[in-house]
């Protein structure tokens, strides 16, 4: 207990974070600062009925969680991912409630749009394996077709290129190569890679890809023999024969690399490794259930166990 001295000599006994009104008689306030006290108390009335109502504070409590989301995503989730994503956190809500809340707040997620760097050579001398797949990229199991493509990118020391390969099932990233030319020995060393991610259990397996000199050539051809992969190539010049893979690289190219500016050559492959394994641990993907590609294989395996 403290005492407080007043205006005219007045004491008042109270706690150190006493309200007002229990420190000092409300009558003498009124008198000593030229107030009413029907004033007074109106105020406190008003005090009263700022406090947020239910519906007030679950909006603030989603506006916390959806900027949380956001920002974990690297600003790049829109409305039906940070909706997932609440809902596996055990939030009931529904899109339409995530739209308003993020418009309102002022935060939207990456829309891709299409471009593209012609990186496809084709080799007019070279023979050309059939399309084993006939845009049936998703043949509903895991291994059944891998996809592969090459994208340009760029840093401040000079020209990249990027090999990916996905399973088309789950949308995983398998393996994938950087280098500062295009050619076979990044699409072997993206193979190489992708075999050891499936403990070598690829025999089998389609790789499709489209007709770039880099999938023609006999390193890559020895490279799917070594492992029992068979060679499948979409039509030249028809992006939809192979269009998942162009939906890749416009997901990474917006999301990530049209984003930030590289310096060095060392940057953009630490900014491409990150990404790669947000991907495949942390994005939800649409075409799998809003699950990341990792949590969805890692789901698969539970139900056939």
């Amino acid at each position: 207990m403290v005492k407080y001295a007043c205006p005219e000599g007045i004491e008042e006994t109270a706690g150190t974070n006493a309200p007002e009104g229990e420190r000092f008689a409300i009558t003498r306030m009124a008198r000593l600062l030229k107030v009413s006290t029907s004033g007074y108390y109106q105020h406190v009335k008003r005090r009263a009925r700022a406090v947020l109502t239910p519906r007030q504070q679950r909006r603030a409590d989603l506006e916390v969680k959806i900027t949380e989301i956001h920002k974990d995503s690297k600003g790049t989730y829109g409305s039906p991912r940070i909706t997932a994503e609440l809902r596996a956190r055990s939030e009931v809500v529904n899109p339409k409630t995530v739209a308003t809340v993020m418009a309102s707040i002022g935060l939207e997620g990456i829309s891709p749009r299409t471009f593209k760097v012609k990186t496809t050579a084709v080799d007019p001398q070279a023979s050309f394996p059939p399309d084993l797949i006939d845009r049936h990229f998703d043949q509903g199991r895991l291994d059944a077709v891998w996809l592969t493509d090459v994208t340009y990118l760029t840093c401040g020391e000079g020209d990249m290129f990027l090999c990916a390969i996905r399973d088309g099932h789950s949308r995983k990233v398998l393996g994938y190569s950087i280098a500062d030319h295009i050619g076979a020995d990044m699409v072997s060393e993206a193979i190489d890679r992708a075999a050891a991610t499936r403990g070598g259990r690829c025999r089998g397996t389609i790789l499709h890809s489209d007709r770039g000199g880099e999938y023609t050539a006999h390193l890559t051809a020895a490279s799917c023999l070594r492992y029992g992969l068979r060679r499948s190539m979409g039509a030249t010049g028809v992006c939809w024969d192979n269009s998942p893979s162009e939906s890749f690289w416009s997901t990474f190219k917006h999301e990530e690399y049209y984003r930030h500016v590289y310096a060095t050559k060392s940057d953009l492959v630490a900014a491409v490794d990150s990404w790669i394994v947000f991907y495949n641990t942390v994005r939800r993907h649409s075409s799998v259930g809003m699950h990341s590609p990792d949590n969805y294989e890692m789901s698969l395996q539970e139900a056939a166990a």
